[in-house]
């Protein structure tokens, strides 16, 4: 074999070496960043603003904007308000509209069909009433939501179906803060009644800026 055909196999299989070493290193790079990236907003939850951490907060931001504008799977922030007349009319006489998205559709269906005894109180519904409400709530479930609430909510329950969303590990959570001696306040009630604090439960926004937690 001739020097220059050896110099030439030589070159050759260096530049094929390199070439490749360089692509898995690009790769490897971009799929590590890929990864953080994707767990920065998995792991967020859409009401930490009360972070003491003021740097964290701004990365948060910057990537959540980043997210937002980039991300054509950009999870919504908020969940959904209420929005069926029946629901509203024949359940929030008593007490607050929980949006679908805060239970499984699983939970719902336990819920419904126990109506005779719905916490304590014998709850009446004519069958076609009953048969919108069930077929909105399980529609617009948990499980079917793209909300960031409503996805740490699956998360946090795994095969669980609770009875209610006071029982959801991920709400427990960010309540634990809060002394139960508050929660039994006058003006609250207990953690179920959730427009006492949050002023935007009605429009499916909990984040910690609106919470005003009353006397």
């Amino acid at each position: 074999m001739t020097r220059t055909r050896k110099w030439i196999i030589f070159w050759v299989t260096f530049l094929l070496v390199a070439n490749g070493a360089c692509y898995m290193a690009v790769a490897d790079h971009h799929g590590y960043k890929e990864k953080r990236w994707y767990q920065k907003i998995s792991n967020w939850d859409d009401d930490d603003d009360h972070d003491d951490d003021h740097d964290r907060q701004g990365k948060k931001r910057r990537y959540q904007k980043r997210y937002r504008n980039n991300s054509k799977n950009y999870k919504k922030r908020y969940l959904t308000p209420v929005n069926n007349p029946t629901y509203i009319e024949e359940c929030g006489g008593c007490h607050f509209t929980y949006q679908p998205e805060l239970l499984p559709s699983g939970s719902w269906d336990k819920i419904l069909f126990g109506l005779e005894d719905h916490y304590g109180e014998a709850i009446e519904l004519d069958p076609k009433s009953k048969k919108v409400i069930a077929e909105y709530l399980k529609a617009n479930a948990a499980e079917y939501s793209s909300a960031k609430r409503a996805v740490k909510i699956m998360r946090s329950l795994g095969d669980r179906t609770p009875l209610r969303i006071t029982q959801i590990p991920y709400i427990q959570e960010k309540h634990h803060e809060v002394p139960p001696k508050v929660l039994v306040r006058d003006s609250i009630g207990s953690l179920s009644n959730c427009s006492a604090c949050h002023t935007t439960a009605e429009k499916g926004i909990y984040e910690d800026d609106y919470v005003v937690i009353p006397r």
